[in-house]
């Protein structure tokens, strides 16, 4: 019997390049599902339309049923790459799984009690949640917590002030350890001051490396900003020389799917580290949309100019990519959310490849553009 992935078209991509030599090209494409997104069916099916339409890594929780789930996506985009209607080229993502040092927001979700909720209340925070993690039905009430990610928005439009973000750092135990082994890349979440919980994260988990083809570091900006990563990269070098080391500069966290500007936080902040001479890749974050390749390009910041090379790693003058997190949910969500099993029905699922590539596409095309 013929299956539903045998009946799926092709994507038009040709000879894509593996992560790493995305990643020296400058055409790095990262999908960021969240630091403390749960939404199986979601980042599965997140997983699944970005690896089809070029995504270089899947950044997922470090949660062994969430990398389950990506690993799912992967591995149905593999059979559908394999299949005899395929004609494009594909080569798998790497997935990589983050973990925080220290407090974090992205390792955060909102919490109220909807029992003290009047009845008369709008619900300002269900209209503004752009994750649909707060509900009023019959199925749910409250925060659901599993599409929650942390972004925080709900919080200051409540009117009697009711929600609060609980924090979910990371939990250094055989679980954490149990999903590195399973990831291909890691990135820890930091900030400013946050040296001795980076240390203690980093003497736990190096040792668990050996395998990693990549280490990220995410940080937002603050006062004191580059020393504070000079001597993260003064501590990883001295630790680990295999690993290739990438900053994500996280600009404006969580936030692109809020407007245009975001994009410039992010941009800002990439130049910032960029100027440093940093040792290693720069990627954006935080604020990143569907003008973040456009405006990179008018600024010429997407080429692959290397300047020079420190302990095996590589400075540059432009980025080596971008990663996309709460924008390029959103793009999806509308669609991938009609199905547990995106590949079992071929027009939604090309349909939400097509807005996947419509994100990848602006980013990969500057290679042919050279």
């Amino acid at each position: 019997m013929e299956t539903s992935e045998a009946k799926t078209k092709t994507t038009l991509r040709t000879d894509p390049l593996t992560p790493l030599a995305s990643l020296q090209a400058g055409v790095w494409f990262k999908l960021i599902c969240g630091a403390s997104y749960q939404d199986l069916p979601a980042v599965r099916n997140l997983a699944l339309a970005y690896a089809l339409a070029g995504a270089d890594c899947i950044d997922v929780a470090a949660d062994p049923a969430v990398v389950a789930a990506a690993k799912a996506g992967l591995a149905a985009a593999e059979r559908i790459a394999n299949g005899p209607n395929f004609s494009g080229s594909y080569r798998r993502p790497w997935l990589m799984v983050s973990m925080s040092a220290g407090a974090d927001p992205h390792f955060r979700k909102a919490w109220f009690d909807p029992a003290n909720c009047p009845a008369d209340c709008p619900r300002p925070c269900e209209q503004i949640c752009p994750a649909a993690a707060i509900a009023f039905d019959a199925q749910s009430s409250g925060v659901i917590r599993d599409r929650c990610y942390g972004c925080g928005r709900c919080l200051p439009v409540c009117p009697l002030g009711l929600i609060e973000a609980r924090s979910y750092p990371t939990t250094l135990n055989a679980i954490a350890q149990q999903v590195l082994s399973q990831a291909d890349a890691l990135e820890i979440h930091t900030q400013v001051g946050q040296q001795a919980a980076f240390e203690r994260l980093w003497q736990t988990l190096y040792p668990q490396m050996g395998h990693l083809k990549l280490i990220s570091i995410s940080c937002p900006d603050g006062e004191g900003l580059i020393s504070y990563l000079t001597e993260l990269q003064r501590l990883i070098c001295s630790t680990a020389t295999g690993p290739t080391l990438v900053w994500q500069t996280d600009g404006r966290p969580m936030s692109g799917d809020i407007g245009r500007g975001t994009t410039h936080a992010a941009i800002r902040l990439a130049q910032k580290v960029l100027a440093s001479g940093l040792t290693g890749y720069v990627q954006l974050a935080g604020g990143t949309n569907q003008y973040t390749a456009l405006k990179l390009k008018e600024l010429g910041l997407l080429n692959s100019r290397q300047v020079g090379r420190t302990a095996g790693h590589t400075t540059h003058q432009t980025v080596a990519g971008i990663a996309y997190g709460s924008f390029a949910r959103h793009l999806l969500m509308s669609v991938i959310e009609q199905t547990l099993y995106l590949e079992e029905d071929p027009h939604t699922l090309w349909k939400a490849v097509e807005l996947a590539e419509s994100l990848v596409g602006p980013l990969k095309a500057v290679m042919s553009s050279r």
